[in-house]
């Protein structure tokens, strides 16, 4: 594995502070390094691997499409994307999908479209996005444009301009940023880099009856706390409310690079036409078949009542923890995204547990974030709050 580091360290670009481990393969909720070393994984690639590791039926139906066609560009339908991209108008209520590769290819993409739709209802440009503080949706120029951490964007100014930021949670700060050239409000349901932060019922409330009023379009990014993540397909259907555009991707194609921004039917008959946005790879049968795989081992498996049950009992541990480490200020989080906030820097515990063999990250310097598959049982809970609280003991 040292061998395969010091190799890794010649030839790739720098711009991870990764651990060093070298995966070779994966069980479920479990991860191998090259060593043989088995461990229990509570990150599943930053929310990406929601039905853990080597799915069989999964697996089959990917060999089968790659037996089949692979890639044939969006000049022509394939059948896969059709099927996907029904499936998920029905599940969210937006009638318009755009498939892309990646998040922040779809926050780009929704950008895109909202600022085209400003354009098209009043023939002006320069219209402007209201974003929140401490959100995360992306590396890419536009995507950084709408993040709100400012050391992120700051080395790659000038970004696209006429973007403001107000506080998450915090209505007064958005009501202040509208004004008549305001054309789109951006948001995590769930903030997940900036420390596990779902939206409260009455800010998010208030931002939907707000964009009503004023022909503003709210923007919900679910990436990451999307896809079932949450108990509900969407977080935003336990809030009553629907976006105007939804970005989503991680889970989605469980494993296989894939995202998507989906329009009301509204917003995409006065947005995007033909020639203003397009991805060569985004959509293709491949990609097509991993989504429709997802969704049927979500409807056959009953996904969404196994996370309701297992967030229940995730949450009652990590109160538990809560209430018993002094150096544990509060947990955060809705469903199987969920955060520890610490009165220090986790670094050192991360390090520790990865050494027990259990694999976390953090969101933020001070929050332990725990994003385990979406299979995961009250064994592998229990588990992981052994390790975790040895963790504990020992750096304290």
């Amino acid at each position: 594995m040292k061998k395969y580091i010091e190799k890794g360290e010649q030839n790739i670009l720098r711009t991870y502070n990764r651990f060093p481990i070298v995966w070779d393969r994966g069980e479920g909720c479990y991860l191998f390094d090259t060593d043989g070393k088995k461990y229990l994984d509570f990150v599943s690639g930053i929310g990406v691997f929601a039905l853990g590791y080597n799915d069989d039926a999964y697996n089959k139906a990917l060999k089968a499409q790659i037996d089949k066609i692979i890639h044939t560009s969006n000049y022509y339908y394939n059948i896969p994307a059709i099927d996907a991209a029904e499936r998920l108008a029905k599940i969210t209520g937006l009638e318009r999908v755009f498939f892309t590769n990646s998040g922040t290819e779809a926050v780009e993409g929704a950008i895109k479209a909202a600022r085209k739709y400003a354009y098209m209802k009043d023939g002006h440009t320069g219209h402007e996005i209201i974003a929140m503080n401490r959100s995360f949706h992306g590396r890419t120029m536009g995507a950084l444009s709408v993040t709100g951490t400012e050391s992120y964007r700051t080395p790659f100014e000038p970004l696209i301009g006429g973007v403001k930021f107000a506080d998450f949670n915090d209505f007064s700060s958005v009501f202040a940023l509208v004004n008549d050239k305001t054309c789109a409000i951006i948001m995590e349901t769930v903030q997940g880099e900036g420390g596990i932060y779902p939206a409260t019922q009455e800010f998010l409330g208030k931002i939907r009856a707000l964009c009503d009023e004023r022909n503003i379009l709210l923007i919900l990014d679910e990436i990451q706390c999307g896809m079932g993540r949450t108990g509900s397909m969407f977080a935003y259907e336990q809030y009553g409310v629907k976006p105007d555009i939804l970005t989503c991707a991680k889970a989605l194609g469980g494993g296989f690079p894939m995202g998507a921004f989906l329009l009301s039917e509204h917003v995409a008959a006065n947005s995007l036409v033909p020639g203003d946005h397009g991805s060569t790879y985004g959509g293709n049968p491949l990609a097509g078949a991993a989504v429709n795989a997802v969704l049927d081992i979500y409807e056959e498996r009953g996904i969404l009542d196994q996370v309701s049950q297992s967030s229940i009992y995730l949450i009652e541990c990590l109160d538990r923890m809560v209430a018993k480490y002094d150096f544990i200020l509060c947990r955060r989080g809705l469903g199987l995204i969920q955060g520890l906030e610490c009165k220090e820097s986790v670094g050192g515990i991360l390090n520790r547990a990865l050494q027990k063999g259990l694999v976390l990250i953090g969101a933020g310097a001070n929050v332990i974030r725990f994003l385990p598959p979406l299979i995961v049982g009250e064994a592998q809970i229990d588990e992981m709050i052994s390790v975790l609280e040895l963790c504990l003991n020992i750096d304290r």
